[in-house]
């Protein structure tokens, strides 16, 4: 499977700036990609081509006095902008036939330098090469922190600039990962915001909220922010402080959802989760909560670790009532408030909401299972045919 490895750059002032150039050219072409199909549509010609679009917008541009400078950036960052652009356009068309799955897409629109990322993306046809430094065409040997060694040779690497001024390696490899040793636990997940994640087995993981422990700093430093005169170079300067910030509290939450997706896939050879609706979830009171807890990208370190060590992971449908159900008895309860973290069922027990739900969870994904046969664990119920056992129609 395809994974990507990142990691932290440290340019000096010239790469910088010739990482800057690259920017604004790959900036430059896919907007004017972007207008070039705009005003096409808008004249009532034909949609141009992804040759045609190249032929016009990187090798005739870069003859012209306007586009010139588009000659001091490597080639194939011009290619893989007007890459972007396509695909962007590809997903546009396809959402709006229907034939593609998930949230709809919109018409791509046009890049600013004021973003708060920048990116470009460099092939095997750029040539770069990877040692002990990274050596990029027309930018030079950046000097790289190896944090762990790339398992293959990469297919590609993007270099990133975030909002808070650090640069990143991204690269794209090819990896087969190691079948854990064998362990026949199984475990079910309830995820939720008082604590981040409750398992079947009764423990609690609590939620770090590091975004709630930063508002204070981040409130002070927004404030500073605020007070600075727009275009000064103090006001740049407060800007990269929230930035930093920000991106201190997104690195502390990935690296926990990291540490306990990797603890939970070592632990047990089945992994069950709900299957959330966060976007609905976001646009509610607890909004915020749900952000700092960051479910969705737990999720999908759960599920891809599953896959690269030899672990079954699947979700649960979203609205299977897995906190009003039952565990002991199967019947399902009524209206169940959010406040009430304990109830009792009318068979005597007493649930814990999170535990059990989690509980209902695990039975749930275990029924789901497919067996060795490739059939499921619990099969569903089928009519019953005329030559079987049983009372016939009008007997006494």
């Amino acid at each position: 499977m395809q994974l990507r490895y990142n990691y932290r750059l440290y340019p000096d002032a010239a790469q910088r700036e010739a990482l800057a150039r690259a920017f604004g050219c790959a900036r430059v072409l896919f907007n004017d990609g972007l207008r070039a199909r705009q005003d096409a549509r808008q004249a009532g010609l034909p949609y141009i081509s992804d040759v045609d679009l190249s032929k016009r917008v990187i090798t005739q541009a870069k003859t012209s006095p306007e586009r010139e400078w588009l000659g001091e950036v490597s080639a194939v960052v011009l290619q893989q902008a007007l890459a972007d652009l396509n695909t962007a356009y590809r997903h546009f068309f396809a959402s709006l036939c229907g034939g593609r799955k998930g949230p709809r897409f919109g018409a791509p629109r046009f890049r600013s330098r004021k973003d708060n990322r920048q990116a470009i993306r460099f092939t095997r046809n750029a040539r770069f090469k990877v040692g002990e430094k990274l050596s990029l065409p027309k930018v030079g040997d950046i000097t790289v922190r190896w944090s762990r060694r790339l398992p293959s040779d990469p297919s590609s690497v993007t270099v990133i600039k975030d909002a808070a001024g650090r640069y990143f390696a991204s690269f794209v490899v090819e990896t087969n990962g190691q079948p854990l040793s064998g362990t026949e636990e199984e475990i079910g997940i309830d995820l939720g915001v008082g604590h981040f994640a409750v398992l079947s087995d009764g423990r609690k993981i609590d939620s770090p909220r590091f975004l709630r422990r930063a508002e204070k700093k981040l409130r002070k430093l927004q404030r500073a922010l605020s007070r600075k005169q727009k275009g000064s170079k103090n006001r740049g300067k407060a800007r990269l402080k929230v930035a930093r910030q920000h991106a201190k509290v997104a690195d502390a939450r990935r690296e926990f959802h990291h540490q306990t997706s990797t603890r939970i896939i070592g632990e047990n050879q089945a992994v069950f989760v709900e299957d959330l609706a966060v976007k609905g979830l976001a646009r509610t009171k607890l909004a915020k909560s749900v952000h700092d807890a960051g479910w969705s990208t737990f999720v999908a370190m759960l599920e891809y670790k599953a896959n690269l060590y030899g672990r079954t992971f699947a979700k649960i449908g979203r609205f299977f009532p897995s906190s009003k159900l039952c565990s002991s008895c199967g019947s399902v309860a009524g209206q169940m408030p959010l406040n009430v973290r304990e109830w009792a069922c009318s068979c005597g027990a007493v649930h814990d909401r999170d535990v059990n739900a989690a509980i209902n969870i695990l039975t749930a994904g275990r029924a789901e299972r497919l067996n060795a046969c490739g059939d499921q664990v619990r099969p569903p119920r089928a009519v019953a045919q005329v030559d079987e056992t049983g009372s016939l129609r009008g007997a006494a």
